[in-house]
C-alpha cells in the first residue's frame, strides 16, 4: 500500500546517527544520502522492499512532527522489538507510553515499544507472534 514514509529532521547528521542504528536492528542498512535541487539534504533507508526517509524541510521552515502519528516498523521476535527500543533511547529517543512489552486487543496479542526520535516523531516497534 505504502511506498514510503519521511519524516523532517530538524537535525540531519543527528537524525542520521539516531535511524543508522536504530534501523540496523530491523536489518536495514545505513542511509542513502541525497541533496535535493534545493540544496536541502535527505536520507533514504530501505529495508525488505519498503523506504523510509528523513529530510531537512524543502520549504526550509522547521520540522515538526505529527500529533497523532506513528510510524511503526515490524521487528521479527520480542528480543529485536527490546534492541530496537533500547537503541533508541541510548541514541537520543526518548521511551514514551508503557514499557516495551505484551499489549491485548482486539487485533489479537502482539508486542509494542514506543519511542519518540530526537525530532519528535512517534515510532512503534511491533512484533505479532505467529
Amino acid at each position: 500500500m505504502f511506498s514510503h514514509v519521511m519524516v523532517g529532521s530538524n537535525d540531519i547528521e543527528r537524525s542520521k546517527r539516531f535511524y543508522d542504528a536504530v534501523l540496523a536492528t530491523i536489518g536495514a542498512g545505513e542511509a542513502f544520502r541525497n541533496v535535493a535541487a534545493t540544496g536541502h539534504v535527505r536520507l533514504f533507508y530501505r529495508h525488505n522492499g519498503s523506504s523510509f526517509g528523513v529530510t531537512e524541510p524543502i520549504n526550509s521552515e522547521t520540522a515538526t512532527f505529527a500529533n497523532g502519528g506513528t510510524i511503526g516498523f515490524k521487528c521479527d521476535s520480542v528480543e529485536q522489538l527490546q534492541k530496537f527500543h533500547d537503541t533508541a533511547v541510548a541514541n537520543g529517543g526518548k521511551s514514551i507510553e508503557e514499557p516495551p512489552g505484551l499489549r491485548d486487543g482486539s487485533v489479537g496479542a502482539m508486542y509494542l515499544a514506543y519511542v519518540r526520535d530526537p525530532d519528535g516523531n512517534k515510532l512503534c516497534a511491533v512484533y505479532r507472534p505467529k
